[in-house]
């Protein structure tokens, strides 16, 4: 077992924390992340998930053991066949613990549309930008006809 570091003043994590550490761990990897694409919605033979990747049969299977001991893959043997199948509940849960930090990107969001809504309204108050072009049009239309056209 790995040993895990704690601050000396903060009590040893919960069975429940230790979990979520697992499962972070787990999917902070592209290739596991790539093997739960896989498994969504679909069992697949772990020689089947190899085939998508160009590390070895060996290298997938470690990977997929991370995965079994975060909660996130069931393995099933039936002597040299392994069959793997998605569970989502502790991706559930991570996304639940995540959920209770959305109030602080819910805060950022607010004040962007604050932002947003400031500087619309201060666009919204200044006349539009007249182009020199435009403004030379304006002055010959009132100042009758030029000398070629007479």
């Amino acid at each position: 077992m790995r040993a895990q570091l704690r601050l000396a003043d903060q009590p040893p994590g919960t069975d429940e924390d230790m979990r979520l550490n697992a499962v972070f761990a787990a999917l902070s990897d592209p290739i596991r992340r790539a093997i739960l694409g896989q498994l969504d919605g679909h069992d697949r033979l772990v020689s089947e998930i190899a085939e998508a990747f160009t590390i070895s049969l060996q290298a997938v299977s470690k990977h997929i053991h991370v995965l079994v001991r975060a909660g996130l893959v069931d393995q099933e043997r039936t002597g040299r066949i392994s069959r793997c199948r998605l569970d989502a509940g502790p991706i559930f849960d991570a996304a639940v613990w995540l959920n209770r930090y959305s109030k602080y990107w819910q805060d950022q969001f607010n004040l962007l549309a604050v932002a947003l809504e400031d500087i619309e309204r201060e666009r919204l108050s200044k006349p539009p930008p007249v182009r020199r072009g435009a403004l030379r049009r304006v002055k010959r239309l009132g100042a009758g006809p030029r000398k070629k056209d007479l």
